[in-house]
């Protein structure tokens, strides 16, 4: 047996007997790419699946033919046909997602577009023509199209609406607690239940505790017994009756051999016995626990008694090797020798994880709780490995993840910690499991095969990672002999919302996680994604508290700060929760359940089986797309391989769908409702798109729709993928049933729009052009006729017809009544999409060549000035009638006619493309061009203008068509300067017309182009057009003209004239009147000449900008502002308000002139504001006699105070605040003696609490006044007026004194006139009331006004006397009151304010001792502490004065301190007039040493500070006079003010200094140290400073009134 060892990681409960190897691989910081990993792509590989038992079916793909109908499923006789697989690889599930559901029944289309886009129409004049662009109703917008997106983006078809089509009738299975189209279909085991959990099973074998599964499905019990069923749920085998199993408690844990014949199980006191499945009777092999007491032998190992064996599992094909674990952290590996029996076998046991408890005879050591969550030896696949003989075990603790591999020695392979990302305060949960080497081969029928990889998936707490496993191959043959070297290589990690408990592999790319509340999710290895979710809450898994008591300290104590702490122990799901094969099992409290893996054939089948083809077909269609769950559902991720499977079942399904909904026996009509068949034929779009099988769809598809007289429903399907360009090619047959349906339906546009997205090349042109023309088409039909033909004269011609039909006398009444007519309007994009090189009506590009050539044809036939034949060898094509001559350039004459807006508009797009810059020969290079198109190639911008002048120059155009050629001109001029020259009269004679416009309607538009064509051209008699301007209000055009001119009066005129844009008067004027500004002396008086006409509209603008912008630029003018705003004092108001409040520096004029005239407006709209503005304004800024009047008159009475105050008439402002009190009072009690209801609740709105407010806010006022004359008398006390007259009323009081009086008698007076009226009788003391609330404030006042008066006694006594004024007062009311009844309850709210303030100050006194008391502790206990010196030697003598070599000086000082303590001792207390504490100087009985030594100190008391005792052994106390004392005091503790002193040093005396020692040193808090005598030789030399002060300095380098010479 391998001796222990600690293991160095994890904590000390884990110890892995194993020798580590260095190359071991650690987890990466990034998961590994899937396509890096294992077997390189599960994509291309299917996986050849260990072989199952033969009893239960499997399900699987069948290659035959795909039955239609009912019988799809079904033979003749009505029983279930098994769908065989052709390749065995693919008839058990192995990788992929799944969402049962299908895609959503039908696209809602949008609202329908526009039929007759504005754009399209002739451009009115308030559209601006010439800013816009011409945009055909079919052009491609970036908002995309208006119908609905394709089926292949629409949602989940829901599996209830499409069920209840019922397209079959509903074939109802076996009792199934799942449907059957889900991706794991449960049903429950109910026979091998009954036989487990009946009352006679329970009472004969006891509870199931756990489950595994394989060939067979074992069960343990609490009684220690293991049953064995086979697959048909018949009991095969009970194990362990009569045997010692049956006493070794429950069944913990169970493990299967890998041959599937021995069932090892482990028990809870500790106990693992093996059995032969053939002969039961006795165990196969019997390891039985380790009596605790000789656990510490180095000859035993094995789980202690009582531990739980919760953990167990065979290793390779052996059935005597195992690997067990138990719930204290231990894990050990078992071999036994190959003997006779039970009996004759022995078993090696080893420990490779985990530690024995502590020896209770030897040392303690402290450890962490541990157990092992997850354990599993890796299993055989079928594929050989290097792996299978090496007995590798996997173990997850609450620390580590642990990879041992046991033969032929216990070895750690791998160790990882926990990860990071492991939800903080989450449940402690783990949980593992192994996935072995298996055979894969590429395609069915391939002969080659590969191998995949061992993988291992384990999770802690929420975080799942897959562990790639790898046998490096040994690169020296000699090496060979060895035991192979594993890589492991962390590949993936997944973050589950909440704790995983349990982890299974249901195939080889497809794993099972349970979580702690019981969901099941599905994962697909690689992508990691989720595909299915299921809640197994219902299904009561069976689950124990295994670990929450071994683990109990790592979650009792929740510390937020640490983030490895969890919240709770999960409890163990491990043992209920397992797969084989594609099959789960779930061992539950009352049942047990098995979860069948659907492949993707048996979901089919399941939907069609229920009738709901449309789910089917979108099922697989997604199958062949791989949108969804493809591994999952057993198909291969390679989509060649996957489209040859799928697609032959998606046609058979698809035909099947069509016999059903349109059988042959009704033709006419179909069992289906129109509804259910639009979702279907979706169905069969998305598939037949998807599988390109556009044929099928347009034949088959249409034929079994239009067969049955549902034609209308496919064209309308069909018409979302027309617009995406999914089809792009149409027969006949389905064309000529679209056009009938949305003519029928008046979907004129939408059916263009469709025509125009058909592939022309494709098309029948006789039969799509003579629809067109039938039904008025005209888009479509130039998009056929353009784009099929090359033919862009056709289209002209037939829209020259449509116009000389709508100017027609004759019919010109009747446009509106005729649609084809309004078609005339298509000419205008028409000609802006072809002579700017796009298609019409789509706007996609056109080839060079194309557009060359279509270009050279139009422009031939508008500017040639002569008529054409068309179509070539026809009839020649007029503008007039039969006869009649014909006009110069006819075409482009008729067009002018019919709307010159239009057409001037389409040739300002034409304007912008390169081939009116001219034609290259290179481009014309090859090409074969008639006369005409020679003749097009030479038309320019100059020749058109030219044409165009010419031809609107006529009498037949009036001034509303020739308008918009001058905007034409005006814009285009200055874009193309060099290709456009035009002379100065007929410059002149476009702005002329463009300021003579017609309409207002199109001024704007008129003044845009002035702007454009003066930015180019400048008329040589400018003046001449400016009443032109003006007339046309062209303001624009001024301000332009003016500024450029320097006319700045007339600018800023201008703006006063324009209704637009006057704020920006503001800024002109800025720019005019700012310091530096190029305007001269009489240009700028000009300015505020301006401004003074126009002063009022400058102020109504914005009148905070315009005091603002006068204040920074023309202070002077705001008497003529203010003048002219006289008469609307608001206006005025906010002026003056922009001066004096929001302007950051008022001119001091500005502040002086306008305060009394902007505090009297502010009476009279914000009186509420008046008092804080007054209070903040210093003294002679206002004048009271100017705002006396208005502040009276408003109301405003404490402002009154503060002026009247701040100008010395106190007395005055005390008698008008009286006076405003007592109409206070008068208001008052009126009001509270009418009001009737004394039982209504105070509003705080309501009148009595306004009078209540104002009364305490005049107070306020009062208490303001009085504190503010008292202070000021305080500080500059004039013996004159305060001395105490005799002329006043108030012979013993001084006037501060009187003013208070005035202000208490008033208050008093106030409150003993009112009281009775707030008097309530006969109502329940709880009853709030107004008179209540006004009794309360009445006595609140009172007491805020004694309250202040009894603070500013107490803080200028000089200038008060308290008793005085309440003597007064007193006096004062008796004169009035003989009684004190009356003045009760004065004085009780006199008497209340005393005892609150008395109260507060009682409070605050006791807050302040205790803060004062800790504060002193705190400064005893820095002083106590002491300083430390930064050196052994003095700064000034360098002599050392304490530590090694200090001499005998100190030890002398210590004994003489020591003969001084015990005469003081023996003395007794000092005298009283002695200092406390101190040392006697003269000590009788010492001899002249001692008392030289006692003066010593006593000198340094006052001189230095003090080494404490904490110091000594630190310091080396020198002489005990050497003294860290507290914070620069440097008082002696122990007493000594003794006035004795030790003399300077005498350098003459040096024998007699050196026997009496160094003498007191001095310790700063910068903790430099100095001997005193030093101190004192270099202030005599004049370089020490003493700082004068008796107890020390206050500074930090200053002591006893020194400093400290290297820091001062």
């Amino acid at each position: 047996m391998s001796p222990r060892s600690d293991s160095s990681e994890g904590g000390d409960e884990d110890e892995v007997i194993a020798k580590s190897r260095d190359n071991r691989a650690t987890e990466p910081a990034q998961p590994t790419p899937v396509s890096e990993v294992g077997d390189g792509s599960a994509s291309k590989d299917t996986e050849e699946q260990l072989e199952g038992p033969t009893t239960p079916r499997q399900n699987g793909n069948s290659s035959g033919d795909w039955q239609p109908a009912t019988a799809l499923a079904h033979e003749e006789d009505g029983s279930r046909k098994d769908v065989e697989s052709s390749d065995e690889s693919l008839s058990v599930p192995d990788d992929s997602p799944s969402v049962v559901g299908s895609f959503s029944a039908s696209p809602s289309y949008r609202n329908q577009s526009a039929r007759f886009s504005p754009s399209m129409t002739s451009p009115t004049p308030s559209l601006r023509p010439f800013d816009r662009r011409f945009i055909a109703r079919l052009s491609s917008s970036p908002l995309g199209s208006p119908r609905a997106s394709s089926p292949a983006f629409l949602n989940n078809h829901s599996r209830q609406s499409s069920l209840s089509s019922q397209l079959g009738p509903f074939k109802n299975t076996e009792d199934l607690s799942s449907e059957p189209w889900e991706v794991i279909r449960w049903a429950k085991l109910k026979k091998l239940t009954g036989q487990a959990y009946s009352e006679v099973g329970k009472g004969k074998f006891g509870k199931p505790t756990c489950l595994t599964a394989s060939a067979v499905i074992v069960l343990g019990t609490d009684r220690g017994l293991l049953l064995v069923f086979d697959y048909l749920q018949n009991l095969q085998a009970i194990i362990g009756v009569g045997t010692k199993a049956i006493e070794a408690g429950a069944v913990t844990s169970i493990a299967l051999s890998a041959d599937h014949l021995t069932v090892a199980s482990g028990h809870l006191d500790g106990s693992i016995f093996t059995w032969e499945i053939a002969k039961a009777s006795q165990p196969f092999l019997h390891i039985p626990s380790v009596d605790p007491s000789t656990l510490y032998q180095p000859s035993v190992d094995g789980h202690a008694r009582k531990a739980s064996v919760i953990h167990v599992g065979f290793l390779g094909t052996r059935h005597t090797a195992l690997v067990s674990a138990d719930d204290r952290g231990m894990a050990f590996s078992h071999l036994a020798t190959r003997g006779l029996g039970a009996v004759g076998r022995t078993v090696k046991t080893t420990r490779i994880l985990g530690r024995y408890p502590d020896n209770p005879r030897g040392p303690t050591k402290a450890r962490k709780p541990s157990s092992v969550l997850a354990f599993s030896p890796l299993p055989l696949g079928s594929a050989e490995q290097a792996t299978d003989g090496m007995g590798v075990v996997a173990l997850l603790t609450p620390y580590l993840l642990v990879i041992v591999s046991t033969t032929p020695i216990a070895q750690t392979q791998f160790k990882s910690p926990r990860p990071k990302e492991v939800l903080a305060h989450g449940a402690m949960s783990g949980c593992l499991a192994w996935f072995p080497s298996v055979k894969i081969k590429s395609r069915p029928g391939a002969s080659q095969t590969s191998v995949s990889l061992p993988k291992l998936v384990y999770c802690w707490s929420n975080v799942l990672t897959i562990l790639d496993v790898k046998t490096q191959e040994p690169s020296d043959p000699a090496d060979r002999d060895r035991p192979p070297v594993l890589e492991f290589r962390p590949r993936s990690r997944w973050k589950a919302d909440e704790a995983i408990v349990a982890v299974q592999w249901i195939s080889r790319s497809v794993l099972a996680v349970l979580t702690i509340t019981q969901q099941l999710k599905i994962i697909e290895d690689g992508s990691l994604k989720v595909t299915e979710s299921f809640d197994l809450m219902q299904r009561q898994i069976f689950h124990l508290d295994v670990f929450s008591k071994q683990l109990a300290s790592l979650v009792e104590t929740l510390d937020e700060e640490d983030q490895s702490m969890h919240g709770v122990v999960a409890d163990a799901f491990y043992s209920s929760f397992r797969s084989y094969k594609g099959r789960l099992f779930l061992l539950g409290f009352n049942d047990i359940s098995m979860g069948t893996l659907s492949n993707w054939a048996d979901r089919l089948v399941a939907f069609v089986e229920n009738g709901d083809y449309i789910a089917a077909i979108q099922l697989a269609t997604r199958y062949y797309t791989g949108e969804t769950e493809k591994l999952t559902v057993g198909l291969p991720d390679d989509n060649e391989l996957r489209h040859s499977i799928v697609q032959e079942k998606l046609f058979d399904m698809m035909t099947a769908s069509l016999r059903y909904a349109f059988p042959h026996t009704r033709t006419s009509e179909g069992i289906l409702d129109a509804e259910h068949l639009d979702l279907l034929v979706k169905a069969c779009f998305y598939a037949c798109l998807s599988m390109e099988a556009v044929e099928y769809l347009l034949n088959d598809v249409f034929d079994a729709y239009d067969d049955a007289g549902h034609g209308s429903i496919f064209v309308e399907a069909l018409e979302p993928h027309i617009l995406a360009e999914d089809i792009r090619s149409i027969p006949a047959p389905v064309l000529q049933r679209l056009v009938n349906h949305f003519k029928a339906n008046g979907w004129d546009s939408r059916l263009e729009e469709l025509i125009c997205q058909l592939d022309t090349s494709t098309m029948n042109l006789d039969h799509i052009t003579a629809l067109c023309k039938q039904h008025n088409l005209y888009d479509a039909l130039i998009y056929v006729w353009n784009q099929a033909l090359d033919d862009y004269t056709t289209p002209l011609v037939e829209l020259f017809r449509l116009i000389k039909l709508a100017i027609s006398p004759s019919v010109q009444d009747e446009v509106d009544d005729q649609p084809d007519l309004l078609s005339a309007q298509k000419l205008f994009p028409y000609l802006a999409y072809v002579l700017t090189s796009r298609k019409y009506p789509t706007g996609e590009d056109v080839d060079e060549t194309k557009s060359l050539k279509a270009k050279a044809d139009l422009y031939h036939i508008l500017f040639s000035g002569k008529t054409i034949i068309w179509p070539q060898g026809g009839k020649t094509v007029l503008t007039v009638a039969e006869g009649d001559k014909e006009p110069s350039f006819p075409y482009l004459h008729l067009i002018l006619r019919y709307d010159a807006a239009s057409f001037l508009s389409a040739m300002n797009e034409a304007f912008e493309d390169a081939f009116l810059n001219g034609v290259s020969d290179q481009q014309t290079k090859g090409l074969k061009l008639d006369d005409g198109q020679v003749f097009g190639i030479t038309v320019n911008r100059q020749y058109v203008v030219s044409i165009l002048l010419e031809v609107m120059g006529s009498e037949d155009f009036s001034s509303e068509d020739t308008i918009y050629l001058d905007m034409f001109i005006a814009r285009n001029l200055p874009k193309f300067p060099q290709f456009i020259l035009l002379s100065g009269t007929a410059l002149q004679r476009v702005l002329v017309g463009l300021c003579n416009y017609p309409s207002e309607d199109i001024a704007e538009d008129c003044q845009l182009s002035v702007e454009y064509l003066l930015s180019i051209h400048r008329p040589p008699d400018l003046n001449s057009l400016l009443p032109l301007f003006a007339k046309a209000k062209f303001f624009r055009v001024l301000k332009s003209i003016f500024k450029g001119e320097k006319q700045y009066s007339d600018l800023i005129e201008t703006f006063f004239v324009d209704p637009d844009g006057q704020e920006d008067v503001f800024d002109a004027v800025g720019d005019c009147l700012r310091p530096g500004s190029a305007l001269d002396e009489t240009q700028r008086e000009a300015v505020q000449a301006v401004l003074r006409n126009h002063a009022q509209q400058f102020a109504e603008i914005e009148a905070t900008r315009a005091a603002l912008t006068i204040e920074e630029y023309a202070p002077d003018l705001h008497l003529d502002i203010l003048g002219a705003v006289d008469d609307d004092s608001h206006l005025e108001y906010v002026y003056l308000a922009a001066i004096l409040k929001n302007t950051k520096r008022p001119s001091r004029r500005a502040q002086t002139s306008f305060t009394s005239r902007y505090v009297r407006l502010m009476c009279k709209f914000e009186p509420d504001r008046v008092f804080e503005y007054v209070s903040h304004m210093q003294s002679g800024d206002l004048r009271l006699e100017d705002v006396l009047p208005a502040l009276e008159k408003s109301g405003v009475v404490d402002a009154a105070v503060v002026l009247m105050a701040r100008e010395g008439k106190v007395q005055n402002a005390m008698s008008r605040l009286t006076d405003h009190l007592s109409t206070l009072e008068a208001g008052l009690h009126g009001l509270l003696t009418s009001l009737g209801d004394i039982s209504k609740p105070l509003e705080p709105s309501g009148s009595l609490s306004t009078l209540l407010e104002a009364l305490n806010r005049y107070t306020l006022v009062g208490v303001w006044l009085c504190q503010g004359q008292t202070k000021t008398k305080s500080t500059a006390p004039d013996k004159e007026t305060s001395r105490r007259s005799s002329k006043n009323k108030h012979a013993a009081l001084n006037a501060e004194e009187t003013i208070w009086l005035d202000l208490l008698t008033a208050i008093i007076q106030i409150t003993r006139n009112v009281t009775p009226a707030t008097v309530v009788p006969n109502t329940s003391p709880d009853l709030a009331s107004p008179r209540q609330s006004a009794f309360e404030a009445l006595r609140t006042t009172v007491q805020t006004a004694f309250s202040a008066l009894l603070t500013s006694t107490s803080t200028h006594p000089t200038a008060l006397s308290f008793l005085a004024i309440l003597r007064a007062l007193l006096s004062h009311l008796s004169s009035f009151s003989p009684t004190l009844s009356s003045l009760r309850a004065v004085l009780q709210s006199i008497f209340s304010a005393y005892a609150h303030e008395a109260s507060l100050l009682s409070l605050a006194s006791r807050l302040l001792d205790t803060s004062h008391y800790a504060s002193v502790n705190r400064a005893r206990a820095a002083r106590d502490a002491g300083w430390r010196p930064r050196s052994q030697v003095c700064e000034a003598c360098g002599r050392r004065v304490w530590g090694p070599g200090a001499g005998t000086a100190i030890w002398d000082a210590w004994e003489a301190r020591h003969k001084m303590a015990n005469f003081k001792a023996a003395l007794g207390p000092p005298s009283s007039t002695s200092r406390s504490g101190n040392y006697y100087g003269a000590a009788a009985g010492l001899d002249p040493a001692s008392r030289s030594a006692a003066a010593a100190r006593s000198a340094g008391s006052n001189a230095g500070a003090r080494m404490s005792s904490r110091d000594v052994g630190r310091d080396a106390r020198t002489d005990g006079r050497a003294e860290v004392g507290g914070k620069g005091k440097g008082r002696d503790r122990r007493g000594g003010d003794d006035d004795e002193r030790e003399e300077p040093i005498d350098e003459n005396k040096g024998d007699e200094t050196a026997a009496s020692g160094p003498g007191p040193i001095l310790v700063f808090s910068c903790r430099h140290v100095y001997h005193v005598r030093c101190l004192e030789r270099l202030k005599a030399n004049g370089r020490a400073v003493e700082t004068g002060e008796a107890s020390g300095g206050s500074g930090r380098h200053t002591l006893e009134g020194w400093e400290c010479i290297n820091c001062k």
